[in-house]
């Protein structure tokens, strides 16, 4: 019989906030954590709002001498994972190092660098480019270096499906625990591409909301006013840990982790398959995972972008799955969109939830899309609720689709 897993830590980095608190504190609030973009001049940009971290120091978690050998999503995943340590009482020894691992992804990895490093090209020749830009580049150096601050000799992979990353992170590395590979994972996603070549990207395909007057109202998912997602940034990092594992050290358990759906849409590119099929199938499948029934959820995090397509079928197949009457939010309305970090930061909401029994808010929402017909969104305002599972849905370019299931923690 497979074992069971546990959530032990939490480390949460966006737009609302550098602690897990203060992002939590942030959702309930129903604060929005998008603004003008600083980090570039965007005023040629048809999109000039985005959701970035403020106010982070990565030398309060690297050394001055490493900074610029890491792009700042693998900064996010360090920080990140110093938190959710700091909340497990984990520590690795030489005892427990081989049963440590780390799974930590990235959709776009070190789109900051990559540009930095072009440029220095242009402008100096290829004696200009940095011996350390491969490296501070390449998605698996989150996890790599994780791995090296804390010694977790362990599996040590990473994901890279687009907006699915985290939350197949996760999902994966509950499967390692599960089958004894690894007593303890290290696990989630970040990102970090508000960059002019990611921003200006996704304007391109006219993805982004150009909102940009009223930054703190352009992500409004399921409104009918929605045009489009806002790009966010940051890290989502969770411990998982077996079960007897965690008791036996008397770690503070938070949540269990108890089924992980996959499928694909075998579709298109960048849209879902109709009805969002393959999102019905990923739900399903999580469901099974669990040997749990529809009617047990009691919360959904939705992936709700706030584009104009992907809210509408995403409302459908949970409605087609659960009805009408199962609350549904997306936190993205308050975190703008983390892309690969996504799974991991919502994931970690949803043990939030779960803990604090309440449901964090989708804001922005004032006039409800007709064809999402009377589903719960949860609108504007947090609500105190009693409920023993809930979902985390995740869904990707390419047709990549992850669901995470999670119980509510009783002895």
């Amino acid at each position: 019989m497979p074992r069971r897993v546990v959530v032990t830590g939490l480390g949460l980095i966006c737009g609302l906030g550098n602690t897990t608190a203060d992002v939590w504190q942030g959702l309930l609030a129903g604060k929005s954590g998008v603004g003008r973009i600083t980090g570039f001049d965007a005023s040629a940009f048809a999109c000039q709002i985005a959701a970035e971290v403020r106010n982070f120091d990565p030398l309060n978690f690297i050394e001055k001498k490493e900074v610029k050998k890491m792009a700042r999503f693998i900064h996010f995943a360090l920080a990140a994972s110093d938190e959710a340590f700091k909340m497990s009482g984990l520590v690795i020894g030489p005892e427990n190092a081989e049963r440590v691992g780390v799974h930590i992804g990235s959709g776009i990895g070190g789109f900051d660098v990559i540009e930095r490093e072009h440029r220095a090209l242009l402008e100096g020749g290829p004696r200009k480019i940095s011996p350390f830009f491969i490296p501070a580049a390449i998605i698996n150096l989150a996890a790599g270096h994780v791995s090296m601050k804390y010694g977790a000799k362990g599996p040590n992979e990473a994901t890279a499906t687009a907006c699915t990353t985290s939350a197949h992170s996760i999902g994966d590395s509950f499967r390692i625990i599960q089958h004894l590979d690894a007593d303890v994972m290290i696990a989630g996603g970040a990102e970090a591409a508000i960059t002019p070549m990611g921003v200006g990207g996704f304007a391109a395909m006219r993805a982004l909301s150009t909102r940009n007057d009223e930054p703190a109202r352009a992500s409004r998912p399921w409104d009918k006013d929605r045009d489009g997602f806002v790009m966010g940034e940051g890290a989502g990092i969770m411990i998982l840990e077996e079960l007897e594992h965690a008791r036996r050290r008397g770690a503070p358990i938070l949540a269990e982790i108890v089924g992980y759906g996959m499928s694909a849409d075998a579709y298109h590119m960048t849209q879902p398959a109709p009805e969002h099929e393959g999102g019905y199938r990923v739900m399903r499948n999580a469901l099974r995972d669990a040997k749990l029934e529809p009617s047990a959820i009691g919360y959904v995090n939705a992936h709700g972008t706030s584009t104009p397509i992907g809210d509408t079928l995403e409302a459908h197949a949970i409605r087609n799955l659960f009805g009408k009457t199962v609350p549904v939010s997306s936190t993205k309305s308050m975190t703008g969109h983390l892309l690969g970090g996504a799974g991991g930061l919502e994931a970690a909401v949803t043990v939030l939830a779960l803990r604090d029994q309440i449901f964090p808010p989708t804001i922005n929402l004032e006039n409800q899309d007709p064809e999402t017909d009377n589903m719960d969104f949860v609108p504007n305002q947090a609500r105190k609720a009693s409920f023993d599972y809930a979902m985390s849905n995740s869904f990707g370019f390419g047709g990549t689709n992850g669901a995470l299931l999670f119980k509510r923690w009783a002895e």
